[in-house]
């Protein structure tokens, strides 16, 4: 048996990187899989591909920035598909490169509600039909650099730390409730976030001499470690944060 079979999960920023990846792989294990992103094209595109592969899907276009977007995906989710069993929070914003005295309060704002916030009302929407099948799990999407200091990413960085935070209080409030709450901490990975770093060798290769496995990660290896989290095999894990990083944290 596929190790999501009839598990209903919703992705958000499920068109492209690594949302696209996870979505696909809970796909390939038997869930039925709704994601949601900003544009109409890709999120059509993902959920053609895992048509085309025999899963089931559908897309909801919208941002975790709008509430009623928000109580629409899970409305929706519960209306085709019966129940709602994972969360994955995966949409997210960066805005890097500047220090933070250079940082203005619009774009302090938008990182923190995209990346924070967003999940915050993804979250709230999604508990309490996981409440009342009294089981769920909840995946946040986070970044090592809640973990170690880098370099002009305060916005990013900050967004980041207080999501690991918030994840282990949902993983302490719901746990008797049997509502399951984790994040993963990807390093640097091969998305089109990353794709103007990734396409300059002499800024990537300084970045890569920190990370023991000499290259950046690719968006299936971080599904994979979301999709067990996801999985009734982590049944009795609650409250983690796990880094997906080549070593880079502990280098």
């Amino acid at each position: 048996m596929n190790r999501l079979s009839g598990k209903v999960a919703v992705v958000t920023g499920g068109n492209a990187g690594i949302g696209e990846a996870i979505a696909k792989a809970f796909a390939c294990e038997g869930a039925l899989v709704v994601i949601t992103g900003r544009r109409q094209g890709e999120l059509d595109r993902v959920v053609n591909d895992i048509v085309k592969e025999q899963g089931k899907a559908f897309a909801v276009a919208g941002s975790v920035t709008d509430e009623p977007h928000v109580q629409e995906t899970v409305r929706r989710t519960v209306q085709q598909f019966g129940r709602l069993d994972i969360l994955v929070n995966n949409a997210g914003i960066g805005d890097f490169g500047k220090r933070l005295h250079e940082i203005d309060d619009a774009t302090w704002a938008q990182v923190l509600d995209v990346n924070l916030t967003g999940v915050f009302r993804m979250t709230r929407a999604a508990l309490p039909q996981m409440l009342k099948q009294g089981k769920g799990a909840i995946v946040n999407i986070s970044s090592i650099a809640s973990l170690v200091g880098l370099p002009t990413l305060s916005a990013y960085a900050a967004s980041k730390g207080a999501l690991d935070a918030m994840t282990r209080a949902l993983a302490v409030d719901y746990a008797k409730e049997g509502i399951r709450c984790n994040v993963v901490n990807p390093g640097l990975i091969d998305t089109p976030m990353a794709a103007p770093l990734m396409s300059n060798p002499e800024q990537l290769d300084p970045i890569l001499s920190h990370y023991p496995i000499r290259r950046a990660g690719k968006p299936e290896e971080v599904a994979n470690m979301v999709l067990y989290l996801a999985s009734d095999e982590a049944a009795w894990v609650t409250g983690g944060t796990f880094p997906i990083d080549g070593g880079m944290t502990i280098s």
